[in-house]
């Protein structure tokens, strides 16, 4: 599992769907999605910082077990800084600890403790900073766990691998959330690897981007 470019880490999008392939508006069967996270044993969790604005206040309330010595590391793009619990996130017991991915524009923050890796001007280099999750950290295998924004981004960067769609039979129709693939602009080939049919009638597709040629 280890991309062309060998310098920076496997990258796999994973993502529950609708059949009109909106992220929202519609009962996500959550068990099925994180059982099916086990697959990559993955190095780090890419999440953007609107995904974890949208748990911070489920998070203020919620004391955790602390860092999960054996789980991911969590790196989250927050280039303007908007993300305030770290510490909530390190001590919630899913990840081993916490790194703010940013650019060089990113107002300061107020966490002393926070890891933090800057690369870009005023938004972060993904690309660049994947390199260097693979060179400083050691990050091998990354799970973009995120809505359409950065999942387009990381499209249009070309450092997608891999895209999993856990595909839910509803259509979410004008009640949607945005396309699961954002706003990306460039177009991108994939292969069919697998589809697999889940209970609940889910569907399991997974695809990997197509050779060049």
């Amino acid at each position: 599992m280890r991309p062309a470019d060998d310098a920076r880490p496997h990258v796999v999008v994973h993502v529950a769907v609708s059949l009109d392939g909106a992220v929202g508006g519609f009962d996500i069967d959550v068990g099925t999605y994180y059982q099916l996270t086990a697959t990559w044993s993955e190095d780090a969790t890419l999440v953007g910082a609107d995904t974890i604005l949208a748990q911070e206040p489920r998070l203020a309330d919620h004391t955790g077990p602390g860092p999960a010595r054996d789980g991911p590391l969590l790196a989250v793009v927050d280039s303007r800084a908007r993300v305030s619990a770290w510490q909530a996130l390190r001590d919630a017991g899913y990840w081993r600890d916490v790194i703010a991915l940013q650019a060089e524009t990113t107002p300061p923050r107020t966490d002393d403790d926070l890891a933090t890796l800057v690369e870009g001007a005023e938004r972060v280099d993904l690309a660049s900073a994947l390199r260097r999750l693979h060179t400083e950290r050691r990050v091998s295998v990354v799970r973009v766990d995120s809505g359409g924004s950065l999942i387009g981004a990381l499209l249009d960067a070309g450092v997608v691998d891999e895209v999993s769609l856990v595909v839910h039979p509803v259509v979410a129709g004008s009640i949607a959330s945005r396309s699961w693939c954002g706003d990306a602009r460039a177009r991108r080939r994939f292969v069919i690897d697998s589809t697999d049919l889940l209970e609940g009638g889910v569907m399991w597709l997974r695809a990997s981007i197509a050779p060049a040629g």
